[in-house]
């Protein structure tokens, strides 16, 4: 027998087993969990079997609030969290002399405990009986009126949130664009001034085509993770953010799972896997973008 040809399959078999037990598993069964109709968490038993989850979940007010805050938080951050670190890894490589001392600054909220700026922005903008907030301060010397950030207006609310996600993702966005931009060939620059071409022409036509497949990277990561946020929202508003009127869908599900209406694991798996046709979907269509658009 050749032993040979089973080697590879040996070496790999450890990885095999962990991903099958932690990640084909429990895919499989919140599959199964998402049609079971009614079921009993305790006691392991169901109703019945049919598409009632999903039903309930796509009804719920609490679930459709979550949507409409996530697809915010996507439309306003990824697009402006991307050209801002664009614009910022454009300026750190202009500037030679100092651009590994300013890329470290720039990239210490990245490595920075989530919960821990999200407290720091709570007390920026939350309005207490001793203090309005160091934001509302600065709105004060403008001649307006104090804004309760935390826990006033709903726009108010996304404004702090939004400005929160864009601030804890442009660090690693600005660390691959600036190593994006270091591995552009210098000849197209020299071959573009002798050609007397504009700054402008130069960025549209020569540094934006080769660092595409960078930013086309950083839009679809952005999606997947803007999708995913929860501990953000947390960190700012508390637990409670169905009272708050900003939870995401990711919250969503862990609050039928383990909050205060939790123990419902079946609404839980079906509105996950309304969450995970939503990011297939999005992902395929940039996919579908990048094919014309992105140069590799």
């Amino acid at each position: 027998m050749n032993y040979n040809k089973y080697k590879g399959w040996l070496y790999l078999l450890p990885a095999i087993l962990f991903l099958g037990l932690f990640m084909v598993y429990p895919l499989v069964d919140v599959v199964v969990y998402s049609f079971e109709e009614g079921y009993n968490f305790a006691s392991q038993s169901f109703s019945g079997t049919g598409l009632y989850n999903f039903s309930y979940v796509l009804h719920d007010p609490y679930f459709m609030q979550a949507v409409k805050n996530t697809f915010i938080i996507v439309i306003i951050t990824v697009p402006l969290s991307t050209g801002i670190a664009l614009l910022i890894s454009l300026g750190l490589n202009s500037i030679k002399p100092l651009k590994d001392f300013l890329q470290t600054v720039y990239f210490l909220p990245y490595v920075t405990n989530t919960l821990a700026v999200g407290l720091v922005f709570m007390i920026l903008f939350k309005k207490t009986a001793y203090s309005d907030g160091l934001i509302n301060a600065l709105i004060n010397m403008f001649g307006h009126d104090s804004i309760d950030f935390i826990e006033g207006p709903y726009w108010a609310k996304m404004f702090v949130i939004c400005f929160y996600t864009i601030w804890i993702v442009m660090p690693f966005k600005i660390l691959i664009l600036t190593s994006a931009l270091a591995g552009v060939r210098q000849d197209y620059y020299n071959a573009a001034k002798v050609d007397g071409t504009s700054k402008f022409r130069t960025f549209y036509k020569i540094t934006l085509p080769m660092i595409s497949p960078m930013i086309f990277y950083l839009v679809i990561t952005g999606f997947i993770g803007a999708f995913k946020a929860y501990s953000d929202e947390v960190a700012i508003f508390g637990t409670n953010l169905n009272a708050a009127g900003m939870n995401t869908i990711v919250g969503y599900v862990y609050d039928m799972l383990y909050g205060n209406s939790g123990g419902y694991p079946s609404y839980a798996s079906a509105a996950s896997l309304i969450l995970f046709a939503i990011v297939f979907t999005i992902t395929v269509i940039n996919l579908m973008v990048s094919k014309k658009n992105v140069q590799y």
